[in-house]
């Protein structure tokens, strides 16, 4: 990664992206009630966790995530801002949601770009995007018992990867990095907030039918009593 103009972006979409993110995580754990740490845990956790999976599978060692300390400070910033303004924040229309799918959005295009610029293939760089995008949320729903957006029928994994693939597919085309990276966030955006209003989902396996193996015990006249 030479260019300095794709190192500037891919900063600036991992802080924007850590932001969001942690306020969905520090959102949901005002929600649930947990207290001051636990909502920070929570927002770090939820902003950054991505991140470091991306950073680690591409060998950009240590993690920016942990070597920078911008990314703790937006994430606790996000946390501050929702434990003692939780008013504000619940004041908007399913915050957590909503936070959710723009920290989605963002880290699914600023993963795939990260990937490119680490010489990655282009479907592996799609799919290292899809998982920056989906990695955050996956750990907080997991802390706080629940089962991850991903692994529901949810349109989640693939809105992300729709973002990065829009990213992957404008590297050869020569299209410049910020125009793909704004399309690809809007369309990752754009496609989980639809699909949650319209409750668009994945098909679900149908459960196999139960057969009825309670024995049917004879009456007495049956038995010849």
């Amino acid at each position: 990664m030479e260019d300095p103009r794709i190192e500037t972006l891919l900063l600036v979409l991992d802080l924007v992206g850590t932001f969001v993110f942690a306020l969905s995580g520090a959102a949901a754990g005002v929600k649930r009630g947990l207290d001051l740490f636990g909502v920070f845990a929570l927002s770090f956790v939820a902003g950054n966790f991505g991140g470091i999976t991306r950073d680690v599978v591409i060998g950009s060692i240590p993690p920016g995530a942990i070597s920078d300390w911008r990314y703790l400070a937006v994430s606790l910033l996000a946390g501050a801002i929702t434990f003692y303004w939780s008013s504000a924040i619940t004041r908007l229309s399913s915050p957590v949601l909503v936070f959710d799918a723009a920290g989605l959005g963002l880290f699914a295009v600023s993963g795939a770009q990260k990937a490119l610029a680490f010489g990655l293939n282009p479907v592996m760089a799609a799919l290292l995007g899809m998982l920056t995008g989906i990695g955050g949320g996956m750990v907080r729903d997991i802390l706080l018992a629940d089962i991850p957006v991903v692994l529901r029928a949810d349109i989640y994994a693939l809105a992300a990867l729709a973002g990065a693939t829009i990213v992957v597919v404008s590297h050869p085309l020569h299209i410049p990095a910020t125009a793909a990276t704004i399309v690809g966030a809007l369309l990752c955006f754009g496609l989980r907030l639809i699909a949650i209003r319209r409750g668009w989902r994945l098909p679900v396996a149908r459960q196999p039918e139960q057969k009825n193996t309670t024995a049917r015990v004879p009456s007495d006249q049956e038995d010849g009593r």
